[in-house]
């Protein structure tokens, strides 16, 4: 028997197995079910301090919600393709729970802002992750830079060698464009800590719910001043992705230094065994694989930026199911930009500098005529 879908009032006919499956989001959106359950937590609490649900009622969804959020984190949940999201998977799930009362959880909401209030706490909670990797990396720059305060090297112009300066000074370079990333996710949060719910579909609810109230127990700054910009808006994870491909771009910059730097032509720098692999037919190579990863990745993150601002730029207000495409890139940055960082750091925490080769690297290349002059 087909299941009946929330949405399937007026329809007498159903899609077919595939055409179901196409437009189903439970594959990758299931990535947000620990927010989505925080989301509807909020929600209900508000309904039912603000008496549109019973307190019985709502003890009863909120002890459901309760069980799924433990059975998530204990031995995770089963999600089907024909609930189609994981918003429907949710309510199915808590219905068999807790019985019919969990449809009273919609009340006053739509799939619109929940979907978007899922968002905002998925991305809410990645920044602080982001950020505190990214800080790692500068420490471990640091901390190689004092090492290298008079490690002598060249610097180069146009890849050709221009005045020597110190490998301490070039790390810190780096320090200061991981900085600004840095910089750039913090502002990051002051575009996501903002609350959809109560924006509903598109124009609010006629029931008297307290949108401050959600707000503020899901720890956002504020709920939004516009309903329709409310669901309508992801500008947030455009700048997330913007941030992050600026970032990837910067390791990438240093992994091509790294690539450069470790050859046989330079010899000035080793990676430890632990970031190198070698060949099945040439042993004595030591390849640096894990730099050329990351410089590769940086195209993928690159990707997921260009996807999303195809998919949004001639979308009417509000929501559209196009939108249903904002979810996959986010989660693939999210799973490419912290472990490249961390890589990172442990690249630079491990390998070894040649500082007498850097050093010998400046003679007889003028510096030394420009010294004497």
């Amino acid at each position: 028997m087909p299941i009946k879908r929330m949405w399937s009032g007026r329809f007498e006919k159903t899609g077919d197995s595939f055409v179901n499956q196409f437009g189903a989001s439970i594959g990758f959106d299931q990535e947000m079910a620990k927010e989505d359950i925080y989301g509807s937590l909020a929600h209900v609490k508000m309904l039912k301090a603000t008496k549109i649900l019973s307190a019985k009622d709502a003890d009863q969804i909120i002890a459901g919600l309760e069980q799924l959020d433990h059975r998530l984190e204990t031995e995770g949940l089963p999600f089907s393709v024909e609930n189609e999201d994981i918003h429907m998977n949710i309510e199915a799930l808590l219905t068999e729970e807790i019985g019919p009362v969990a449809g009273k959880l919609h009340t006053g909401r739509s799939r619109n802002d929940q979907v978007a209030t899922d968002l905002h706490l998925y991305v809410n909670e990645q920044l602080p992750k982001v950020i505190e990797v990214l800080k790692q990396l500068q420490i471990e720059l640091v901390t190689k830079a004092e090492e290298n305060v008079e490690t002598i090297m060249p610097g180069y112009t146009h890849m050709q060698h221009a005045q020597p300066i110190s490998y301490g000074h070039y790390l810190m370079a780096y320090f200061q464009m991981f900085q600004r990333d840095v910089e750039r996710f913090e502002f990051n949060k002051k575009h996501t800590s903002i609350s959809p719910l109560g924006a509903a579909a598109l124009a609010g609810t006629t029931f008297p719910i307290d949108r401050q109230m959600s707000s503020n127990l899901l720890g956002f700054n504020k709920p939004y001043d516009n309903s329709l910009d409310a669901v309508a808006d992801r500008d947030f994870v455009l700048e997330f992705l913007s941030n992050a491909s600026i970032l990837m771009m910067h390791l990438s910059r240093l992994c091509e230094e790294i690539i450069y730097w470790c050859s046989y032509e330079f010899n000035y720098i080793e990676l430890s065994d632990k970031y190198s692999t070698g060949s099945s037919i040439m042993p004595q190579k030591k390849n640096p694989d894990m730099a050329e990863l990351i410089r590769g990745k940086t195209g993928r993150v690159y990707g997921d930026l260009l996807g999303l601002l195809t998919t949004m730029k001639g979308l009417p207000l509000a929501y559209n199911k196009d939108m249903q495409e904002d979810k996959e890139g986010i989660f693939d940055a999210v799973k490419t930009i912290i472990p490249s960082v961390k890589i990172m750091a442990g690249m630079i925490k491990t390998m070894h500098v040649h500082k007498a080769r850097m050093e010998h690297a400046t003679h007889n290349d003028f510096f030394e005529c420009h010294r004497v002059s």
